[in-house]
């Protein structure tokens, strides 16, 4: 059956009480992959994965979540600042149908507004070159939009009573 493409606390329905999650940072030429652990606490990187075609990159995905015995994903969406949502929102929306198409795993979609700004001043306070940046930057990203839908999720098992 295929996954279903819905907002983060929706898709939270589908997946299990604990697994892992995988996180993902949507560029238009490289996707950074983070995962978090069984218990969704921590948002660990994995890779930054270079955009080739989407099959290509869709079996790379799928390969990670099997790898990590996930249950899920969790899909970064580039909403503008004033909440519109433009040409990359647009994108990641289809990447995550056809995504859904391949696979059984809900995949859950996150407001990942200043995501990568954050990462690079956090980067860029590390003292971390440009280049060492770019190199790492999408896999960071995707580690803080993962860390913010595990900390969303937690705040909602808390105010549910589910903690």
């Amino acid at each position: 059956m295929p996954a279903t493409v819905l907002p983060l606390i929706e898709a939270a329905m589908h997946w299990p009480q604990r697994g892992a999650l995988v996180g993902l940072d949507l560029g238009t030429k490289t996707i950074g992959v983070a995962v978090s652990d069984p218990d969704r606490r921590l948002a660990t990187g994995v890779e930054t994965i270079q955009r080739t075609a989407f099959t290509a990159d869709a079996a790379r995905l799928l390969a990670i979540s099997g790898e990590r015995s996930a249950v899920g994903f969790v899909l970064g969406l580039p909403i503008n600042m004033d909440g519109s949502e433009g040409p990359r929102v647009q994108s990641t929306r289809a990447f995550a149908r056809n995504l859904a198409k391949l696979t059984d795993l809900a995949i859950g979609l996150w407001d990942e507004r200043l995501s990568t700004a954050a990462v690079e001043r956090e980067l860029i306070g590390m003292d971390m070159s440009r280049a060492r940046r770019a190199k790492v930057i999408d896999e960071h990203a995707a580690i803080f939009i993962l860390q913010g839908a595990l900390d969303r999720l937690a705040a909602q098992r808390r105010s549910s009573g589910r903690d």
